[in-house]
């Protein structure tokens, strides 16, 4: 599916797997998905852009939003009830209480036409919350195909690994899907391809192998470089702006922006001051120290972040 190739990059083997398991949409999919890994390794991009370009009936909850019981499972039965109605015009909320009225609720629900003869999928972020609620919750939703005689697959997604997750008391075991973290190769092809329009690929690319260059034995968070890359790409391009250099000076650029970067790894990644406080010292040439008082130099910066496990 080559819209899903431009869109999901660097994951191919995990939105394969993902499109055998679902397989057809009248097909009995399997009864329930746990997909693990570190933050920003694209599990939820990866899960709802394959669910919505696939046009399948899913239904998406965050278990940190959902701190109740109650609330968890209300959300996921209105959102169904939303999305079995033709004219989306559902002005009755379904209250449910307990795990055995969320299985009556949910058969009555599912009979919809709309829903019928096709694989109904329970997206549950951030599942590894589910473990502070009652005892019955999780073996439940495993279990949920079962209990129900419906079409349903539930899929966990979690930063834990189902080890810790597995309850002691012995459960229906889900299939575990492992979502590695991103390679340097990965984030730069992902980075690159972010590029503003009036800009080459090729020069934003450049950047982007510098910025990895320096932030990447301290940050390997895609969420992280992302914000970094944007943040500092006027400053990189600023001689070309000024007529001062064209896009093909990469030492001069480099000399440009090498200040800043260490600047950068002292303030912005540890949020110490935010985006626009960030914006001013570009403007002001303001040392960030000056700002908050941050002491040491960019050795030690380095050299304190580089012992954490990654």
């Amino acid at each position: 599916m080559p819209h899903l190739e431009n869109t999901v990059l660097c994951r191919e083997s995990q939105v394969s797997i993902l499109q055998s398991l679902f397989g057809e949409r009248h097909h009995f999919s399997f009864p329930s998905i746990f997909i693990y890994g570190h933050t920003a390794s694209g599990k939820t991009y990866v899960t709802q852009t394959l669910l919505r370009t696939l046009e399948l009936p899913h239904v998406f909850v965050n278990c940190v939003e959902c701190f109740s019981l109650r609330l968890l499972l209300e959300q996921i039965l209105n959102k169904l009830n939303h999305l079995s109605s033709s004219e989306g015009n559902c002005s009755t909320q379904i209250t449910c209480e307990t795990f055995n009225d969320f299985v009556r609720l949910f058969k009555q629900v599912t009979k919809a036409e709309s829903l019928k003869d096709q694989t109904v999928y329970i997206v549950l972020d951030k599942a590894e919350y589910l473990r502070d609620m009652e005892a019955n919750l999780l073996p439940g939703f495993l279990r949920l195909q079962e209990l129900t005689d419906r079409n349903v697959t539930v899929l966990f997604l979690s930063e834990i690994v189902w080890e810790k997750f597995r309850p002691n008391t012995g459960c229906f075991e889900p299939f575990v899907l492992y979502f590695p973290d991103y390679s340097i190769g990965n984030l730069q092809k992902i980075l690159s391809h972010d590029h503003p329009p009036e800009y080459s690929a090729d020069f934003y690319a450049a950047y982007i192998n510098i910025l990895l260059g320096v932030f990447y034995t301290v940050c390997r968070d895609l969420k992280e470089l992302r914000h970094l890359a944007v943040l500092n790409f006027p400053k990189y391009c600023e001689p070309v702006v000024k007529g001062e250099a064209n896009e093909r000076d990469t030492r001069k650029l480099w000399r440009n922006i090498e200040p800043h970067l260490k600047r950068a790894m002292q303030t912005v990644y540890l949020r110490e001051i935010s985006s626009s406080q960030w914006e001013k010292l570009q403007k002001d040439d303001i040392d960030p120290a000056q700002l908050k008082g941050i002491r040491g130099s960019i050795e030690t910066v380095t050299r304190d972040i580089s012992l954490i496990d990654y």
